[in-house]
């Protein structure tokens, strides 16, 4: 006699073997669809972390409360090494190019991702705010207390990064 939740649990297996090759055999634009359709949408980010030593370079704007990192929402189509850089061009007249990133942060709740690039400068060098952007300086992490949930977000994901141990996490087994 076959276990009913084997034979259930093997059968389920099957079907969802076919369905992954119909879907395989979809069009790309209808399998798009499909997964757009089915699945949650996200705003996403990239936000550069410019420092000099201790010091990072921060931003006041008007729609931020607090202290914020240059940055901002991804166009359509845009990485996000060119949005991150476009972002602080406008905002800083800085021109930077990025390498990895550093974090990525998945706010699910909000279904928010904010892609996060380190940049370390030699020197705290002048900085004027431009566009949204109304104040910009060089800050000590510490001076960072006000912040808004986002920028919270991201400088507890850059601290977790940076720690000791940082490529954490385990193998449990194996299946």
């Amino acid at each position: 006699m076959i276990d009913e939740r084997t034979g259930w649990a093997r059968t389920y297996r099957r079907l969802e073997a076919l369905a992954l090759r119909v879907f395989r055999a979809l069009p790309a634009p209808v399998r798009r669809g499909l997964v757009r359709s089915a699945t949650p949408s996200f705003t996403v980010g990239a936000v550069a972390a410019i420092s000099c030593g201790e010091r990072v370079l921060a931003l006041r704007q008007p729609h931020r409360p607090g202290w914020s990192l240059p940055g901002g929402l991804l166009a359509r189509g845009e990485t996000a090494a060119a949005g991150v850089a476009r972002e602080v061009l406008e905002e800083t007249g800085l021109r930077i190019e990025v390498g990895l990133p550093v974090t990525t942060v998945v706010a699910a709740r909000v279904r928010r991702v904010d892609v996060v690039f380190g940049i370390e400068v030699p020197q705290c060098f002048p900085v004027t705010a431009g566009g949204e952007a109304q104040h910009a300086q060089w800050v000590t992490f510490d001076d960072l207390q006000e912040v808004d949930e986002p920028t919270r977000d991201i400088l507890d994901a850059l601290a977790r990064a940076r720690s000791p141990g940082a490529y954490g996490g385990s193998v449990r087994g194996v299946r």
